[in-house]
């Protein structure tokens, strides 16, 4: 091969990796974070209706209108948490939802701690783009 044509191919591939990164960089997944906040104890196997967990949501993709929120004891997975929904300003990237945002079936292991997974879903319209988890121990 040509010293000239080999310099082109080179270049193209060093091109074509820094595409690559850039468009991952560019295009992080969603994420969720959480604190439990002050929700009352509760070890009695029967949980109280309390205000949302304080959540953190980077990266929600464009488009989305907005998030749905759903919380599983991931130790007992048939009993119905709930959760809520919550509607965004189209744009918003990252978003931080404030307790009192909806109300859901709190945490209420009746033996020692379990684990909880809340899974947010960004949603335009009834279209899902895409979904983020995140899991604690209660109590912690």
């Amino acid at each position: 091969m040509k010293q000239g044509a080999l310099m082109r191919k080179i270049k193209a591939s060093v091109f074509a990796f820094i595409v690559s990164i850039a468009g991952t960089a560019a295009f992080a997944d969603m994420s969720i974070t959480f604190q439990w906040g002050d929700i009352p104890l509760c070890t009695s196997g029967r949980p109280n209706t309390v205000s949302n967990p304080d959540f953190t949501i980077r990266n929600i993709p464009d488009g989305a209108d907005q998030l749905q929120f759903r919380l599983v004891d991931l130790d007992v997975p048939t009993f119905n948490h709930g959760g809520g929904r919550v509607r965004l300003a189209v744009g918003s990237s990252d978003v931080r939802v404030a307790p009192g945002a909806f109300r859901y079936s709190s945490p209420c292991p009746p033996n020692g701690s379990h684990r909880y997974q809340w899974t947010v879903t960004a949603k335009s319209g009834r279209q899902t783009l895409e979904t983020a988890t995140a899991t604690r121990d209660y109590p912690e």
